[in-house]
Parts: structure tokens; C-alpha cells; sequence
């Protein structure tokens, strides 16, 4: 995806096209004219010419549930992300994959490495 154009850039094309034309301001900083007309009838309407945010917010299916698996690493430290997705399908009828479960919780950083329960080689590094 495109970057917006500086809001410097904005503000020059806004005030030279007051000054003269909407089309000359676009030739002039070699913007589209339609792009000159619209930041001059943003101006008239909102009074800025500022770029709106860009992309959509991120959101995902499990954000409602964010307290229940907390719960749930609470009273189960050592619990795995395939007991978290049965608990989740029986208790709240949502069926999630493992990868979305486990984005959810790094975002959120509620992951950790869990090591296997073997007595350490006397020979080789574990």
C-alpha cells in the first residue's frame, strides 16, 4: 500500500491553489487534479487537509474472550494451546485455530517456552 503525501506538501498545493487554480497547484507540484480538488474541499469542510489514518485496526475473533484465557493461564500455568481451543469450543462454542490462539496471546505476551520434563544428559547439552 501507498504512502500519503507529506502534510507539507498539503499545505503548499492547499495555498497555491488558492492562490491561482486547483490545476495549476497540481501541475505546479506535479500532484493529480483531482487529488488538488479534494484537499481544497476538504479545507472548505473540515478546515485541515490531513491524511486519515492508514490500513484498518486489527481485531481479532478473541478479543471478547481476552479475560476467560486469561483465566485459564491463571489456574493452569503449564496449560496448552490445544486445552485452551477445547475449552474454548465446549464453553463458548468458538472454534479458533491454533495459529490465531497463539498470535492473540504473543500480541498480548502471554506466551512462554515450556521445556520437557527429562532428567538432563550426562553427555550432550539439553
Amino acid at each position: 500500500m501507498g504512502r500519503p503525501y507529506s502534510q507539507d506538501l498539503r499545505e503548499r498545493v492547499v495555498q497555491a491553489a488558492a492562490a491561482t487554480s486547483r490545476r495549476q497547484a497540481a501541475a505546479r507540484f506535479g500532484v493529480g487534479i483531482a487529488t488538488s480538488i479534494r484537499w481544497m474541499a476538504a479545507l472548505t469542510t473540515t478546515g485541515t487537509v490531513a491524511a486519515r489514518p492508514q490500513g484498518r485496526a486489527r481485531r481479532s475473533k478473541l478479543d471478547p474472550h481476552e479475560a476467560f484465557l486469561r483465566g485459564l493461564i491463571d489456574g493452569q500455568k503449564d496449560i496448552t494451546l490445544e486445552e485452551m481451543r477445547a475449552r474454548l469450543r465446549e464453553e463458548h462454542a468458538l472454534t479458533v485455530g491454533l495459529g490465531t490462539l497463539w498470535s492473540f496471546l504473543d500480541a498480548r505476551d502471554l506466551t512462554y517456552k515450556k521445556r520437557q520434563r527429562t532428567p538432563p544428559s550426562k553427555n550432550a547439552r539439553t
